[in-house]
């Protein structure tokens, strides 16, 4: 007479099962093998899934040092212009104003092409039509001169940094 097996009594690690062993079929070393399978295969699924985190944790490391690395050099570009600002600052007592005037246009100068060299450009406004992505419109009036919607005076400069705005103009828009 051969043993049933009783699902109950399968072996678990480090015991034993007298009817395990008397099963002509094989069952308990295919179900053995089967339970070795998928303790491999849930160890597998466990490295792969911390691999994973520590992969997310690198790459948002990463991210984190290239913005902060690219915000430190923008700074160290502007710091000769800060410079130049105290200079002109400190000077202007006993300078005549169109020398100081011309020193504050340099800086001027200096700072529009510190933005120019990081890709910022600067938005047209005066004489376009209102485009309401890059315009922000303060302030209408009427007016014979200009044609509806156009833009007929730029109150604050506005700036794109590639296709992304980074502020939009403020401006004066005509209307009929």
């Amino acid at each position: 007479m051969t043993d049933v097996l009783d699902p109950d009594s399968t072996p678990h690690a480090g015991g034993t099962n007298s009817a395990a062993t008397a099963d002509p079929a094989g069952e308990p070393e295919a179900l053995a093998e089967l339970r070795r399978e998928k303790d491999s295969l849930q160890d597998r699924l466990l490295r792969t899934a911390a691999e994973f985190d520590n992969y997310r944790k690198r790459v948002e490391r990463d991210r984190r040092d290239q913005a902060d690395s690219a915000v430190a050099d923008a700074l160290q570009e502007l710091l000769p212009i800060i410079d130049n600002f105290e200079l002109a600052l400190g000077a202007r007592t006993g300078v005549d104003g169109d020398a100081y005037r011309k020193g504050i246009e340099l800086i001027y100068q200096q700072m529009l092409e510190l933005l120019k060299k990081r890709g910022v450009k600067t938005i047209a406004a005066v004489g376009t039509d209102f485009d309401p992505r890059v315009h922000q419109a303060v302030l209408h009036e009427a007016s014979a001169s200009h044609r509806e919607g156009e833009v007929m005076e730029e109150l604050r400069r506005g700036y794109m940094l590639g296709e992304r705005l980074l502020r939009a103009a403020l401006v004066k828009v005509a209307k009929a």
